[in-house]
């Protein structure tokens, strides 16, 4: 007799272009690998044109495809709602879903603007009294390489932490004639380049380096302030152009220094402009006892320095994160086996499950997504007022 299979926790999508696509490869592959309280079922995907949504669900593993959202939220068989719609949707949907006794996992950034996250963050708070959890999807985290950089600072590995570098750095757009596709307004996304990459690089940096983010001086630009018309897309990839031109009305580029509570001295660039730099996230922490540096780039990678050690040995040394004792690593293919882009969301959507079945909080909470949000808008109140210094909060 085969042994009883978890119950089924019933997964309802919003949205299913880019992000919508990496949720769903996340749960279609996270059972073969991982062992959980609940069984994932991948029950629905919602999405505006009936046409396009069934051809998702069809394409992308979905059992049905609905043209109202507000169906999921009543079903009794979708215990789960996966939202990877535009950041000026986030709130309604999360909000909504936590008060009809759905678990929430919302993409990042947490939502459009700091009231926003604000109210989510109190209806989680409710939810949560109520056994109901949510999480916001910095996946990021869940590269193997960082969680081994937040296990060697959280272990003293690194001593005080002194200086946090950070940059996200892609080159999209970089062609003027780029349409003007919904990242690049900012009633759609909020922000530009600050909210799309910045807030990874935000999170990561209060994550790993263990201290939120206390004040920030900054300056932002956007580069090419017209842009032609597009046609539908996912907001990365244009459509055809639908002719005419429209304002870019986010940033292209963002920069900004920082403190945190701990006392690091921090510095952060975002953009879009870099010519030649297709997804390079990098961050560097040095500390009084060592220094780690990371770039997605080569995302298996995770370079240490032990500054306790002899100056005769001591520098830089690679680390390969594909080990069975390095987070995650040991569920997927023998060392030196590497792992990409796609296993973060699977290792995500691992952690939400889990603590959906042990009754815990996963992370980050709605709260983390609300801090990083208050980051956000206290580098734009900045980057107005002339890189005045600017307290968060």
């Amino acid at each position: 007799m085969s042994p009883a299979q978890p119950p089924a926790l019933g997964v309802g999508l919003v949205g299913y272009s880019f992000m919508g696509r990496a949720h769903s490869q996340a749960w279609r592959s996270v059972g073969a690998f991982f062992d959980l309280p609940r069984r994932p079922a991948m029950v629905a995907v919602a999405g505006r044109s009936g046409p396009d949504v069934a051809r998702a669900a069809e394409q992308l593993g979905w059992a049905e495809a609905v043209t109202d959202v507000k169906e999921l939220l009543v079903r009794d068989d979708i215990h789960v709602l996966d939202i990877c719609t535009p950041g000026d949707s986030h709130a309604e949907l999360a909000v909504a879903a936590l008060e009809a006794g759905k678990h929430v996992l919302c993409e990042k950034p947490l939502a459009n603007t700091v009231a926003e996250a604000e109210a989510m963050t109190a209806a989680a708070e409710r939810a949560a009294a109520r056994g109901v959890r949510s999480m916001v999807g910095f996946n990021y985290r869940r590269v193997p390489a960082i969680a081994l950089a937040r296990r060697l600072v959280a272990d003293g590995r690194l001593g005080r932490i002194r200086h946090i570098r950070a940059q996200y750095l892609q080159d999209w757009i970089t062609d003027p004639l780029f349409p003007l596709v919904w990242r690049l307004q900012k009633e759609r996304a909020g922000s530009g380049a600050l909210g799309d990459i910045g807030a990874h690089i935000i999170d990561l940096a209060q994550f790993v380096g263990g201290s939120w983010i206390t004040g920030v001086s900054a300056v932002t630009e956007t580069f090419v302030k017209e842009r032609p018309l597009a046609g539908s897309s996912d907001g990365l990839a244009p459509g055809a152009s639908s002719g005419g031109t429209g304002p870019v009305t986010v940033d292209d580029a963002a920069l900004f220094t920082a403190r945190t509570a701990a006392g690091a001295l921090a510095s952060f660039e975002a953009t879009r402009f870099a010519a030649g730099r297709k997804n390079a996230l990098r961050i560097e922490l040095n500390g009084s006892d060592g220094s780690l540096a990371f770039d997605f780039e080569s995302m298996n990678d995770l370079w240490f320095h032990d500054h306790t050690e002899s100056a005769r040995t001591a520098g830089f040394r690679r680390i390969l994160v594909t080990e069975p004792d390095h987070p995650y690593a040991g569920a997927w293919w023998p060392p030196g086996h590497l792992l990409g882009y796609e296993h973060s969301f699977t290792h995500e959507i691992r952690d939400f499950v889990q603590a959906i079945g042990d009754g815990s909080d996963p992370a980050p909470s709605f709260a983390d997504g609300l801090q990083v949000q208050r980051v956000l808008a206290a580098v734009e109140a900045s980057a107005c007022d002339d890189s005045r210094w600017t307290p968060v909060g």
